[in-house]
Parts: C-alpha cells; sequence; structure tokens
C-alpha cells in the first residue's frame, strides 16, 4: 500500500497541493471498490480528476452566483410565481445570519450553493413552492461526479466513510467525490479496447460508448439516420410510443426473427452488460458485418452536445473525451506504462 500511494502520488500534475491526501483517498476508493490501481486505472483517475477540478475538492465555478440566480427566476417563471416575490423573499436572513441574497451574490463553489439552497428549501416557504425536495445543484466534487449517481450507488453498496450530514454532503469532500467518481468510471466491466471510452461514457452515462455503437449498427442495418446518443430508451418511452432507436429496430423484425416485446426487453437493458449478450445485441451486428463485409467498431463515442448553466461554448462528449484521453496518455507516460494505440 505505501509503494501504491507512493506511485499514484508521483503521477499526479505537478500543479496538484496536499498530493499524498490526494494519493492516499485515491488509494482507498480503490480498495473500497476492489478496483485493482494498475497504472492504468490510476492514470485514468488522474485524467478526469485534473479535467475536471485540476485537483480541488470543491472547485470553484466562474460566475456561479449568475447561474443561481438565472436558475431561481427559471424556477419562477415555470411555476407562475412572480419574479418580485421570489426576490423579496430571499431577502430574508438566513441560518448564517446573512440573508439569502447575499448568500448567493458571494457564492463561488457548487457546495456553498448547494448549502444555500437547503437551507432555503428547508426553511421558507417559497423554497418549498420553488424547489420542493430538488436540488438544483446537480453534480459536484473532485469529479464532478452526479450527486443523483452518488446517492443510488450509496444505497446500493456500503460507503466506507461515516456519513458527515448526507451522501450529498459526501460528494463535496475530497474523500467522497473521489469515490463516488472512481466509481462512476470504473466500477462497472465494460467491453472497450482503448479508455476514452469510459471517458466518454464518464461523461453520457455508463455504456453510452457501446451503445451508440449499436446505434451506429441498427442505422446501417435498417437505412433509418439515428443520432448516436447511447440512448437507447428514453425516459418517458413506452411500447406504445417508441423512440427512435427502438423504431428503427422494429422496422427490420423480420431480418431479426424476433417480437416487439423481445426488442423492448432487451433495449431496456441499455444501462448493463446483459445488453451485449442478448440475442438482439448479437443478432444486429451479425447483420451489419455482413453487410459491411467486416466488423463493425463495437465503441463509437456519443455524438451529444453537452448543456449546462456552467458551460458557455459549444462542447461535446467528443471533446471531453479527447481532452480527458491527452491527459490520460501523458500520464501514462510519467508511469512508465504502455501508451494505447
Amino acid at each position: 500500500p505505501v509503494d501504491v500511494r507512493a506511485q499514484i502520488a508521483s503521477l499526479l500534475p505537478a500543479n496538484a497541493v496536499d498530493r499524498s491526501a490526494w494519493a492516499i483517498d485515491i488509494y482507498a476508493a480503490f480498495t473500497a471498490l476492489e478496483i485493482k490501481p494498475t497504472p492504468q486505472n490510476i492514470c485514468a483517475v488522474v485524467a478526469v480528476t485534473e479535467q475536471e477540478s485540476s485537483f480541488r475538492a470543491d472547485p470553484s465555478v466562474p460566475n456561479l452566483a449568475r447561474i443561481a440566480w438565472d436558475e431561481i427566476d427559471r424556477r419562477a417563471e415555470r411555476l407562475g410565481v412572480p419574479k418580485f416575490a421570489v426576490h423579496v423573499a430571499l431577502k430574508l436572513s438566513s441560518p448564517t445570519g446573512k440573508s439569502y441574497s447575499e448568500r448567493i451574490d458571494a457564492v463561488t463553489t457548487e457546495r456553498e450553493l448547494s448549502e444555500i439552497f437547503e437551507d432555503f428549501i428547508g426553511m421558507v416557504p417559497m423554497g418549498k413552492r420553488l424547489f420542493a425536495d430538488w436540488n438544483p445543484v446537480r453534480t459536484g466534487g473532485a469529479m464532478q461526479v452526479s450527486i443523483a449517481f452518488a446517492e443510488r450507488h450509496a444505497q446500493e453498496h456500503p460507503y466506507p466513510y461515516p456519513v458527515t450530514g448526507s451522501i450529498r454532503h459526501e460528494v463535496f469532500t475530497r474523500r467522497g467525490g473521489l469515490y463516488f467518481g472512481i466509481a462512476h468510471l470504473l466500477d462497472y466491466p465494460a467491453p472497450y479496447d482503448k479508455c476514452i471510452y469510459r471517458f466518454a461514457d464518464f461523461n453520457a452515462g455508463p455504456y453510452a460508448s457501446r451503445n451508440a455503437a449499436f446505434q451506429n449498427a441498427a442505422s446501417l442495418v435498417s437505412g433509418v439516420p439515428l443520432d448516436l446518443d447511447g440512448d437507447l430508451v428514453r425516459e418517458g418511452d413506452d411500447a406504445a410510443k417508441p423512440g427512435s432507436t427502438e423504431l428503427a429496430v422494429r422496422s427490420i423484425i423480420k431480418s431479426l426473427d424476433m417480437n416487439q416485446p423481445t426488442i423492448r426487453r432487451a433495449l431496456e437493458q441499455g444501462s448493463s452488460q446483459a445488453f451485449e449478450r442478448s440475442a438482439l445485441y448479437k443478432r444486429m451486428f451479425e447483420l451489419a458485418d455482413r453487410i459491411e463485409r467486416q466488423p463493425l467498431p463495437r465503441a463509437v463515442i456519443p455524438r451529444i452536445v453537452l448543456h449546462s448553466p456552467k458551460i458557455t461554448r459549444k462542447l461535446t462528449t467528443e471533446w471531453f473525451a479527447t481532452r480527458v484521453d491527452e491527459r490520460y496518455r501523458r500520464c501514462l507516460v510519467r508511469a512508465g506504462a504502455p501508451t494505447e494505440p
């Protein structure tokens, strides 16, 4: 363990502060999740963390106060609440002694903003009306992991640390942000020959790259253009109102020799490893490979334009995965490990 932690510390970027503490928490997460601390796995974590936060447990976000006010005004408009009424409510004193407005104006990190919304929701009737139990701060920590993912993961797996307040609070700590970020990045089996697809999945969701490859095959076989976004079944889709991927697959139902319920059940496995073992997955690639006269790629970076109040220019999942992959390769060089082709 001492040698592994020393190796992790040596692979952190030069500007990382408190290197030994970061190394301890990364190693602890690997141990708790039973992930081997290989140079490849270590460098994958280092690359994502460097990209997302430059190794800051609770990184500052430019223009966060403006982003927060915009979100508050959007919620008020959506619910038909007069904007001036919301701003008057925010003039009230919060548990810290400062008004909510003063705290929002001074906010610099997502942890601070999340705590403001928690106080506002819990203490002020207007807060419950606007946000109910929904805190609009949805990602956080050194790896910018989804808080909803962290909460689900903690329900399904034992969290290795004492919980201070809530899992949401843990995400904004160094140890919690790394633990849940590493779980999201590495704690699932994926059939990828290059780590760039895991980086794309980190941004778009587990197995998104595999699913985008399936969509590519389905589009080729059916002749139906599809968005290669990795979403096989969108939220709200059902058998009576299927999405575009399901409709494309249904259009070749005779070639697949399957019925609609079988297709639906297989597509619903898109967030798990089980999908690639399904008859639908195997048959689709069998048909596509035959058309192309060569094996189609089994992983494709999803084509997704990223949308977030924090994003001020056009960014995509491909941009994110490529930037992280560049950092990953530099880390492998530092580690003296073979780089991927």
